[in-house]
């Protein structure tokens, strides 16, 4: 994990995508000004996972409030990251008292793209936008997590339904996507901020998937104006 300290602790905590270290969302937190932050790695999601760690969107959202009960962090906003934006939902819907608001960012699964042919279809459409540059970062993140323990959390992760989870959740919600990400395309984007109490979509003007990584200069200003 990494700490963005404030005097009076950290407000917001990011979960990085599906395999990705904390030093993705890293690149974003740290033009959050003093708003204080934390990145938070779950199996799958930044950690190697055995066969036996948690791996549905659901435990995985009760994993990260243990950890942040074991961080003495008792109210924060929350940050995902393509799959772990399904983790975050859930963990607002557990700890409502505890999630201040919700940024999800380039949220999975679109049930269009559920199945893999249709989900793998997506994500290579998507790369073609995506900067080379940060194909070594992708490398060591995904060899670190492991390639079996990030395929079984996306069986998982395509499987819930995020969009069923976002109507019970009162706190604001956020969704934000860049314009040539095809995993998150704007129609659905849009859908699941309608599918909130209080939610509101966002397309960058540039970037893929990876706007954490790639574009953190446009997407941090959005955090900023969310938490206020």
């Amino acid at each position: 994990m990494r700490w963005l300290p404030a005097p009076d602790g950290p407000r917001l905590v990011a979960v990085p995508g599906l395999g990705l270290s904390v030093e993705v969302p890293a690149r974003t937190l740290a033009r959050l000004g003093p708003i204080g932050s934390v990145a938070v790695a779950l199996p799958g999601y930044g950690e190697p996972a055995g066969r036996d760690a948690p791996r549905t969107p659901a435990d995985l959202a009760a994993l990260l409030l243990h950890r942040l009960t074991d961080l003495g962090v008792p109210r924060v906003a929350l940050l995902g990251h393509s799959a772990s934006c399904q983790i975050v939902a859930h963990a607002a819907a557990l700890a409502p008292d505890r999630v201040t608001a919700l940024v999800l960012v380039g949220p999975t699964t679109d049930p269009r793209a559920a199945g893999w042919p249709a989900l793998a279809g997506r994500w290579l459409r998507t790369a073609a936008h995506e900067r080379p540059g940060q194909v070594p970062r992708l490398v060591r993140d995904y060899s670190h997590t492991g390639p079996v323990a990030m395929a079984r959390a996306m069986d998982a992760a395509r499987r819930d339904r995020i969009e069923r989870v976002l109507p019970a959740l009162s706190c604001p919600v956020l969704v934000v996507r860049g314009r040539h990400d095809r995993i998150a395309p704007a129609d659905w984007a849009d859908a699941l901020a309608a599918r909130a109490v209080d939610g509101r979509a966002r397309t960058l003007p540039a970037g893929a998937h990876m706007v954490p990584l790639t574009h953190p200069r446009l997407l941090a200003p959005l955090v900023v104006e969310l938490l206020g």
